[in-house]
């Protein structure tokens, strides 16, 4: 089996930046055994694989090296990227099939915005001894599904944390997203997995599906500038429209290879 495959930094301007994902083009699905076998071995937060359904619409499916994901928006950005960049993909918009449904992206220029589904989050009771394990005080904490929203009172000592990701697989989370008001953008984040194989997401598109409303309410705004602080970093503007939010970002180009299987 041949393959090729592509590797794109999303949410980046340069390289080593923002949050690789690695995109497979297929005629057809392989085997779920194969495709995920495939996302272990490229040991990147998610890999991308998707197939041609008809015009300007593709099924697109993501899995991390543990499993397959819903959503996954770095992923569907640098697929996008891919197809526009490196596979002659004609127009200005692209519909993705996929387990979230219908996802639309388009273009202008370099600047690539996605059409995601907002998600709401419940207050919850705080995590115990959380802000000790932080060494932050946690000023509240909102629940979507196993995701969780930690909203901190500090964004310079959130953009400095060294994560005891031991301490934190007390808890029994799917993701732990730490937030904080900022000045030099509206907000920002970091996207911490305690349980996953790579323990830290350097650039989430779809925690901003949470994190918008969240802010919206908050900052009474419904456009913003937001910055995942991880030690790669990517920023991104988000528009919150009706029960949908556009996340917009870069991307850039890493890798082309071929998989030999």
């Amino acid at each position: 089996m041949k393959l090729d495959i592509y590797q794109v930094d999303a949410f980046a301007t340069q390289v080593f930046q923002g949050n690789p994902a690695a995109i497979c083009p297929l005629g057809s699905w392989l085997p779920d055994v194969t495709m995920q076998n495939i996302a272990k071995e490229n040991n990147l937060a998610e890999t991308a694989f998707f197939v041609p359904l008809q015009d300007n619409t593709f099924h697109l499916r993501w899995f991390t090296p543990d499993r397959e994901v819903d959503l996954c928006g770095h992923a569907t950005l640098a697929t996008a990227f891919t197809l526009f960049n490196c596979l002659n993909f004609k127009g200005e918009k692209i519909t993705f099939d996929t387990l979230s449904g219908p996802l639309h992206i388009t273009r202008k220029e370099k600047l690539l915005t996605m059409d995601f589904p907002l998600r709401e989050a419940t207050p919850c009771a705080n995590f115990p001894d959380l802000d000790k394990i932080l060494n932050m005080n946690v000023e509240a904490t909102l629940q979507c599904g196993k995701k969780y929203v930690v909203v901190v009172n500090d964004p310079l000592a959130l953009k400095n944390l060294k994560p005891d990701f031991a301490a934190l697989s007390r808890y029994d989370v799917e993701a732990l997203i730490l937030t904080a008001k900022d000045t030099q953008y509206d907000f920002v984040s970091r996207y911490l997995k305690p349980h996953a194989t790579l323990k830290e997401d350097p650039v989430t598109g779809s925690a901003h599906c949470i994190l918008a409303p969240y802010w919206g309410s908050r900052l009474h705004k419904t456009s913003f500038h937001a910055y995942q602080a991880s030690p790669r970093g990517g920023e991104m503007w988000c528009d919150i429209k009706n029960d949908r939010v556009f996340i917009s970002g870069h991307a850039v180009l890493y890798l082309k290879g071929e998989i030999l299987a």
